[in-house]
C-alpha cells in the first residue's frame, strides 16, 4: 500500500492558490480512479483508490501547511505505512512554473509543510514530487503573498497542463517506485 499526500491550506479561501497546487494535483488522482475524499482518522480527508490492484490512500492534510506532518503520521500509523511508501505532492516556489521535480529524499528546500513532515516523520527519506509554481524568474516582494495569491489566466493553463502529468508520476511511483518515476518524469513539461 501507497500513501500520497497533496499540501495546501484547508479553507475554502485558498482554493486556486499556488500553495494548494498540492491539493489539486491529489484531487486529480482520486478523481480519474473514482476516489472521492472523505474525513480520515485524524486531521484530513482521505481516499482510498486501487491502481492496477494495488492500494492507494490519498490524504489532504485539513491543518495548515506548516502543520502537515501531523496528519501525515496520523495517516501512515492507522494504515501501517513505512516512509519508503509514501510521495509527498507540493508546491515549489523554487522551481519554474511548468516543471516537475522528483526525489526520493532531500530537506524541506524552504517548504514548510515538508518542513514540518520531516520533523515529524525524524527523518528526509521519503519521496517528493515539486511542482514549480514561478513564472519567469518574477520578481518577489513577498514569498508568503505570492504562494498565497491565485494563479493567473496564463498561469492556470499551464497548470492545467502539469496536473495529468503530476497524476502519472504519482501512479508511476505507486507501481514502479521513485526510481522508476524520476526517470520517466524528471524532465521539462512545457
Amino acid at each position: 500500500m501507497k500513501l500520497i499526500v497533496g499540501l495546501g491550506n484547508p479553507e475554502s479561501v485558498h482554493i486556486g492558490t499556488r500553495h494548494n497546487v498540492g491539493f489539486s494535483a491529489v484531487e486529480q488522482i482520486a478523481s480519474s480512479l473514482g476516489g472521492g475524499f472523505s474525513k480520515g482518522k485524524g486531521k484530513y480527508l482521505g481516499a482510498k483508490i486501487f491502481h492496477r490492484r494495488e492500494p492507494v490512500i490519498i490524504i489532504k492534510p485539513m491543518t495548515y501547511m506548516n502543520l502537515s506532518g501531523h496528519a501525515v503520521v496520523a495517516a501512515m500509523n492507522f494504515h501501517k505505512i513505512v516512509r519508503s511508501e509514501i510521495l509527498v505532492l507540493c508546491d515549489d516556489l523554487n522551481l519554474p512554473l511548468g516543471t516537475i521535480r522528483l526525489r526520493s529524499k532531500g530537506s524541506a528546500g524552504g517548504q514548510n509543510g515538508l518542513k514540518h513532515i520531516i520533523e515529524c516523520l525524524g527523518s528526509d527519506e521519503f519521496a517528493r514530487l515539486r511542482i514549480g509554481i514561478r513564472a519567469n524568474e518574477q520578481a518577489l516582494n513577498s514569498f508568503s503573498s505570492f504562494v498565497l495569491g491565485k494563479f493567473s489566466e496564463d498561469e492556470k493553463k499551464v497548470v492545467d497542463k502539469v496536473l495529468p502529468v503530476c497524476r502519472d508520476a504519482a501512479l508511476d511511483f505507486t507501481i514502479n517506485g521513485i526510481d522508476h518515476a524520476m526517470n520517466n518524469y524528471n524532465k521539462p513539461i512545457i
